[in-house]
């Protein structure tokens, strides 16, 4: 099952968002059926945080009120996403079962008044999330108005309590075979953690000082495992009563503790939720990074959209407004990168509860509003943009996304705290690729990567002897690799690599080992050979084969290398030693495309304007051009735009066009 048996259902791309109509009355849903027709909505999310309506007592359901919507969204052309409201337990339930809310790592049980107050582990919670899963199957399995099954929403709730103990020591033998074995990989030999019985083995609860850094890589692993069983048993569940595609959100980039590869080759169709951190340019680069990400997790499969804001971006604690324009484009920044359509968290902005402030397709002003009318615009262009369906999109560009290396530059005494920002790193080298015109894959270390002619490694501090291995045969291959500061530096059990770093497969591939690391301080800068700054770490390098193309300029480190490339085999393996400042980064990010023969997809645009093409297998192509400046955009040549069914020659400013057959 894919997206496209959900755009054949649909008869184009996806447009809607998540409904909750148990917020409202008669009046409003008659107004609803009248704007999602105005709209051109064909997919909503019912039913997400709705257990308490459906399961008002445990094991008695009360399905009357979701019969009544979904048949009426039926009637009005609108198909369903039907969800299993598990991400928010109705209060009988947290009553009845105390020992299944949450507890945090200092020890302290959490109480309801949230979502996601639930223990992952909890049996009584498995329980009740398979029976609600099941018995919604049974009702709506075969319905015609559902399109798809929305496992949950944003799998990710930690959990350090008994319940979990006990899961996570089933884990852990199954993993290690042996306490023998365990404690060898934890490396307990040191502070005495030593462990004699399997009953002495915790999760990583509040101690006195540092945690113990296998422990704390080994309770990450443990807890993606447990997120993806809990969703195989929901999807289990439902499949034994409908043959709809089933799914559940993902939310990028690091709000999720799981392994997003691996959550997603569950899954019938990928799908995620973005929400911006910055607004403007910043705000665009990020919906191709988070769409870029997302189809490399579906190995290249075209994607579902299912949450964005329509006027929300946020900052930290703060709540920035969009742009004008910006509901257009970043939705086909979205649609660009391979999704089949676009869809909102929510249709109506809530009047009441914690997200009343949270934007939506109608906003607080009502459909006479610059909000809605963008809406509008936006479900008329989605509509007409129904061809696409199916086409996928390639890049011949990697940035390498590891959840060993993310955890592990979480775990408890690092040499320098400055490290910690991973997600960070890779959409800064998503950033500079992006900057550049490029269109770029993620990928895993392990993963086959030769049909890429560029792989950017930003922060692999772990990395599996097998990783490792992947690269040096990358290189030999031909390809052209970009290895970073402080990578390498332990393996797949958290253990410090011996003779030098990294690890012994990647220095033969990038010609060199480092000897020692130097962590900067926090307002220290050093100046390289070639003029490029470099911030946060420097490392003592040996060359053993590579050149050295820049060099440090003052310290202990004078005229030592800071930068350099190898000749390995067809390839060639580069090593950068410091975080480089972004100016700099973007000349070394330019010189490695240019070495590795990658071109824009659309060459001499400024900066701020991005092309995508999409390609069917039957040879049709489509190109997408977004134009995020204030300033009009000429053409290399007309052609026709699926967005005004004319000819474009000048994209305008803050435009957008589809073109057909480019």
């Amino acid at each position: 099952m894919t997206t496209r048996s959900i755009t054949d259902r649909l008869g184009g791309l996806a447009f809607g968002g998540d409904y909750n109509p148990e917020q409202w009355d008669e009046p409003v849903w008659q107004e609803d059926d009248e704007l999602m027709r105005r709209a051109r909505v064909n997919l909503a999310t019912v039913g997400v945080f709705s257990w308490a309506l459906l399961e008002p007592e445990e094991g008695r359901f009360d399905f009357a009120w979701l019969d009544a919507h979904i048949e009426r969204l039926h009637a009005n052309g609108v198909a369903v996403d039907l969800a299993t409201p598990t991400a928010s337990p109705p209060p009988w339930f947290t009553l009845a079962h105390p020992d299944a809310l949450p507890v945090t790592p200092q020890g302290a049980r959490l109480t309801h008044g949230s979502r996601d107050t639930y223990c992952l582990t909890a049996p009584a919670y498995r329980r009740a999330a398979r029976r609600i899963a099941s018995v919604l199957a049974q009702r709506y399995g075969d319905h015609p108005a559902l399109a798809l099954w929305h496992v949950h929403n944003e799998y990710g709730t930690l959990c350090h309590c008994d319940h979990t103990a006990a899961a996570f020591r089933v884990w852990l033998r199954a993993r290690h075979g042996s306490l023998d074995a365990l404690n060898e990989a934890w490396g307990t030999a040191f502070w005495s953690q030593h462990y004699t019985s399997w009953e002495q083995v915790l999760p990583p609860r509040a101690s006195q000082w540092h945690k113990n850094p296998g422990q704390a890589l080994d309770f990450r692993r443990f807890w993606s495992a447990e997120i993806v069983a809990a969703h195989r048993e929901q999807r289990d569940a439902i499949r034994a009563h409908s043959d709809r595609p089933v799914t559940t959100n993902l939310m990028l980039p690091a709000y999720q503790n799981v392994d997003l590869w691996a959550l997603a080759g569950e899954l019938d169709v990928v799908t995620s939720d973005q929400y911006p951190a910055a607004p403007g340019l910043d705000a665009a680069a990020g919906v191709a990074a988070h769409a870029d990400r997302t189809r490399s997790l579906g190995g290249g499969r075209p994607w579902l959209l299912m949450e964005q804001g329509t006027n929300t971006v946020y900052d930290g604690d703060r709540i920035l407004g969009k742009e004008p324009g910006d509901i257009m484009r970043h939705s086909l920044g979205h649609i660009a990168r391979g999704s089949e359509g676009a869809l909102f968290f929510q249709w109506r902005q809530s009047r009441a509860g914690a997200e009343s402030w949270h934007s939506a397709m109608v906003p607080h002003a009502g459909p006479d509003s610059r909000i809605f009318r963008e809406v509008t615009q936006l479900g008329e262009a989605v509509a007409r943009l129904g061809e696409l369906a199916g086409s996928t999109v390639t890049a011949s560009v990697a940035v390498l996304d590891s959840p060993d290396a993310w955890w592990a530059l979480g775990v408890d005494g690092l040499p320098s705290s400055r490290l910690g920002d991973y997600h960070g790193e890779l959409v800064r080298a998503h950033r500079a690729l992006w900057d550049a015109g490029c269109t770029v894959d993620f990928a895993r270390p392990e993963h086959e990567l030769a049909r890429y002619r560029l792989v950017v490694a930003p922060a692999l501090f772990l990395l599996s002897d097998e990783g490792a291995e992947s690269l040096r045969r990358f290189v030999d291959g031909g390809g052209t690799l970009l290895v970073q500061h402080a990578s390498g530096y332990v393996d797949d059990r958290m253990h410090a690599r011996l003779g030098g770093y990294p690890a012994a497969p990647l220095r033969e591939a990038l010609g060199m080992r480092v000897e020692e690391y130097r962590p900067l301080r926090e307002d220290e800068r050093i100046v390289l050979s070639d003029g490029s700054q470099g911030t946060v770490w420097s490392e003592l390098l040996r060359t053993e084969g590579a050149e050295t193309l820049a060099a440090y300029t003052h310290g202990m480190l004078t005229d030592g290398p800071a930068l350099t490339r190898h000749r390995f085999g067809s390839g060639h393996g580069w090593y950068l030693s410091t975080r480089l400042d972004d100016v700099g980064y973007a000349a070394l990010v330019g010189r490695l495309l240019a070495e590795a023969g990658v071109e824009p997809q659309v060459p001499d645009l400024p900066p701020g304007v991005e092309a995508v093409t999409r390609r069917s297998p039957d040879g049709r192509s489509w190109q997408v051009l977004l134009n995020h400046t204030a300033e009009a955009v000429p053409l290399p040549e007309a052609a026709h735009d699926l967005l005004t069914d004319a000819p474009v020659r000048v994209l305008p400013a803050g435009g957008c066009a589809v073109l057909r057959g480019h």
